[in-house]
């Protein structure tokens, strides 16, 4: 078994950090759906700004919103403005094909990618 990426939110900018949430990461759920991300997945989280990276868990925002809240004790490791990347694994015996969205500075999607898998014939070795 591998651990591979699955679903990636590409270089999206916080909106809100909110330490007094009980914790986790609000998404606009149309990036979630899009990166195949589900509402509950453990996500890693890392700002291109700062450096620091998180675990945490995520919760579904407004649909078209662009929220990025970056909520509890991680809020304390990002500002809203940073931008960061949000990336969800699956453990599997098989290839995967990621679904790579990338965002403007409103949080919406400009473009998903599908990066190529190892099976891919346009992969060279």
């Amino acid at each position: 078994m591998r651990v591979l990426l699955r679903g990636k939110i590409h270089r999206a900018v916080v909106t809100q950090a909110d330490p007094d949430y009980i914790g986790s990461i609000t998404i606009d759920k149309e990036l979630l759906d899009e990166a195949d991300i589900w509402a509950g997945e453990k996500v890693l989280v890392s700002d291109v700004d700062n450096g620091a990276r998180f675990e945490t868990y995520t919760v579904e925002g407004e649909p078209g919103s662009g929220i990025i809240c970056v909520n509890g004790a991680a809020a304390h490791l990002v500002s809203p403005g940073d931008r960061i990347i949000i990336m969800a694994f699956e453990i599997t015996d098989r290839p995967v094909r990621p679904n790579i969205v990338l965002v403007n500075s409103k949080n919406h999607r400009v473009k998903t990618l599908h990066a190529p898998g190892p099976s891919d014939p346009s992969v060279s070795g």
